[in-house]
């Protein structure tokens, strides 16, 4: 590929002054100016073409550079504006001088690089911007703290009250439920005590109706007791031992239905309540009633003896609920009806 040739070298010495110097000087020796023209240059070839350069380059050359110091400026303006740094100075010479290398007039004005980005702003102006952006951003974060730390605590409080909640809606429910449980309990009690009384004043309305056979007395034997000297094996009654000739007395009114000689029962009167219920007074020594009486509660129906299977004067009584032929326990029985053999 083609490509173009370099210029010539300048014929000048470059000074090491800066530019906008008030003169020339007698020691740098003469100023030769070389300016490039179409005769001197080659021609481009190929893609790499040159504009031809026309008058007015010295113009055109300083508003290109304007722009692209205004360009600078303004990204050196928003870079400071979005770093929160000070905003970077822009030195350039004055374009006079410029126009000097380009084959302007050999004499210099006057002139002073200046910060075009900061024309106008001093270095108060300057500092006090950044630190207004640097607090602006500083006060949004902060806000924005804060915001999240009051949704935090928002979050804890309300956690914290629903579990303060629950803690006293469970609380209540315990309590509640001791409660009903005491009231239950209470309930319960008070029903069985009713009960309790309930069934001792039947009992004490009963005791009025039935009496003890004997008044003084001695139980030797209970229902149920093992032994041989029993046909059954065991004993069928509640024995009352007392001295002969003791008086029996009827437990409840009644019809006698039995009186006489039983065999190892000895002599035996049988009363029947009005329940059905026979009573089997056995073992007497004497027999005061007959088969068919009325007899009353308290009664004496006979006296205590020593008849029969017996090793001493003592009463047998049985208790046979409607007449059947197994008896059931006379101590049980009497309890049932307020007494207390």
């Amino acid at each position: 590929m083609a490509s173009n040739p370099p210029a010539p070298a300048a014929p000048f010495v470059p000074s090491t002054e800066p530019f906008g110097f008030p003169a020339p000087r007698s020691d740098e020796g003469p100023w030769e100016e070389w300016n490039p023209t179409e005769e001197s240059l080659q021609p481009v070839r190929g893609r790499h073409r040159v504009a031809k350069q026309r008058g007015g380059g010295l113009a055109r050359s300083s508003t290109v550079l304007g722009v692209g110091v205004i360009a600078a400026v303004g990204a050196g303006g928003m870079a400071s504006a979005n770093t929160g740094k000070p905003p970077v100075s822009i030195s350039m010479p004055d374009l006079a001088s410029v126009g000097h290398m380009f084959g302007g007039s050999a004499e210099t004005p006057k002139g002073s690089a200046t910060a075009l980005s900061s024309v106008g702003v001093t270095t108060k102006d300057a500092g006090q911007g950044a630190r207004d952006a640097g607090q602006a951003l500083r006060d949004r974060i902060m806000a924005q703290a804060e915001s999240q730390q009051v949704q935090v605590d928002s979050k804890v409080q309300s956690v914290t009250e629903a579990a303060i909640a629950k803690q006293a809606g469970d609380a209540a429910a315990k309590a509640e439920k001791e409660a009903a449980a005491k009231a239950a309990a209470a309930k319960e009690k008070a029903e069985a005590e009713a009960k309790k009384a309930a069934e001792a004043a039947r009992l004490a309305e009963l005791a009025k109706q039935y009496k003890l056979p004997v008044v003084s007395y001695t139980i030797t034997g209970t229902f149920g007791q093992p032994g041989s000297m029993w046909s059954s094996g065991y004993h069928t009654g509640l024995d009352f031992a007392a001295p002969t000739g003791t008086p029996i007395k009827a437990v409840h009114s009644g019809t006698v239905t039995e009186a006489g000689w039983a065999g190892a029962y000895g002599y035996r009167t049988i009363m029947t309540l009005d329940d059905g219920t026979e009573l089997w007074f056995c073992h007497q020594s004497s027999i005061n009633v007959s088969v068919g009486q009325k007899v009353s509660t308290g009664e004496v129906i006979g006296r205590i003896g020593a008849t029969g299977n017996v090793t001493g004067p003592h009463l047998h009584l049985e208790v046979h609920p409607n007449g059947q032929a197994e008896g059931i326990d006379p101590m049980t029985w009497l309890r049932g009806k307020g007494l207390n053999p």
